[in-house]
């Protein structure tokens, strides 16, 4: 304004402060700067050539916050446009959630879904990851998480390996059948099988061992092992009786299965869709029995 402006008292009239104020700010830019902004004498004052320099760099950085803010204002335009980043367990995406996505991405063109797949629990912040879908525990306190439904797991066997092998009544008795063995890749580990009252097994000499829960399900389907599978991997078949469900009685506690976000704090419009989304979905879900009985 001041450069505007024929003298200080000018200025100050235009921005309703007082001239000693402009006086003041000028002197301390001039101090910052090592240079003089303004030629004075007792009727005007005239702005140098490195002042001149200086107002239009300030000039343009003040359009530039201006464009900024000018952008948020009218960000309605563009806020279902942009990526979205997730994760989820490839078993679960194949049966579940890869139509709702489809699904999305025919009613949002301008939303670009990049999904990972893998049962290894990755940090999601440091792998910029919008989204994540787990089943089981989430520890890191940064996550928004919503518990959608409840997982059972059940132990399957084929009719063929029933007939040949006869059926376990107890948990003595199931390790001495050929059991199925699925190792945890987060930590090299074969799992352990869980059962109720916190009670575990695990397979003393496994007739088939993978780390691909699908490669695991496909052994139990052929009647390699007995296998313990999660009840959206096993539903189907158990409803067309190419399993068979066996130790009702100890099945384990269901654990959760969660839809999160990896940190609290301001959440842009197509992340939100697409979590509200697959957070309805699940939720309403009739693939997610409790127990092997409400399965059949």
């Amino acid at each position: 304004m001041a450069a505007e402006s024929t003298n200080f008292r000018e200025a100050a009239v235009r921005m309703g402060i007082s001239p000693q104020v402009v006086t003041r700010a000028v002197k301390e830019l001039e101090a910052a700067f090592g240079e003089l902004l303004f030629h004075r004498n007792t009727r005007q004052v005239r702005i140098t050539a490195f002042g001149e320099r200086l107002m239009h760099r300030a000039k343009m950085s003040i359009n530039a916050l201006d464009d900024l803010f000018l952008d948020n204002n009218h960000r309605n335009d563009n806020e279902l446009r942009g990526l979205v980043r997730i994760t989820a367990p490839s078993t679960l995406t194949r049966t579940h959630l890869l139509p709702l996505l489809n699904k999305i991405a025919l009613a949002h063109p301008n939303i670009t879904l990049d999904l990972r797949l893998s049962e290894v629990i990755t940090d999601a912040v440091d792998d910029k990851i919008d989204i994540g879908i787990r089943v089981g525990f989430l520890r890191d306190s940064r996550y928004v998480a919503r518990p959608v439904a409840k997982v059972a797991f059940f132990v399957c066997a084929s009719p063929a390996l029933i007939a040949r092998c006869g059926v376990p009544t107890t948990l003595e008795q199931l390790v001495e059948h050929p059991m199925s063995a699925i190792v945890d890749r987060n930590t090299g580990r074969i799992w352990p099988w869980y059962f109720a009252d916190g009670q575990q097994v695990g397979p003393r000499l496994p007739a088939f061992i993978t780390d691909d829960p699908d490669t695991e399900r496909r052994s139990v389907l052929d009647g390699v092992a007995f296998g313990q599978l999660t009840a959206f991997m096993a539903m189907p078949y158990i409803r067309s009786g190419e399993l068979v469900t066996v130790l009702p009685e100890l099945e384990p506690t269901p654990w959760d299965l969660y839809v999160y976000r990896p940190q609290r704090g301001p959440v842009p419009a197509r992340v939100r869709l697409v979590f509200d989304a697959l957070v309805d979905a699940l939720s309403a879900s009739g693939d997610f029995p409790i127990d092997s009985k409400s399965a059949t």
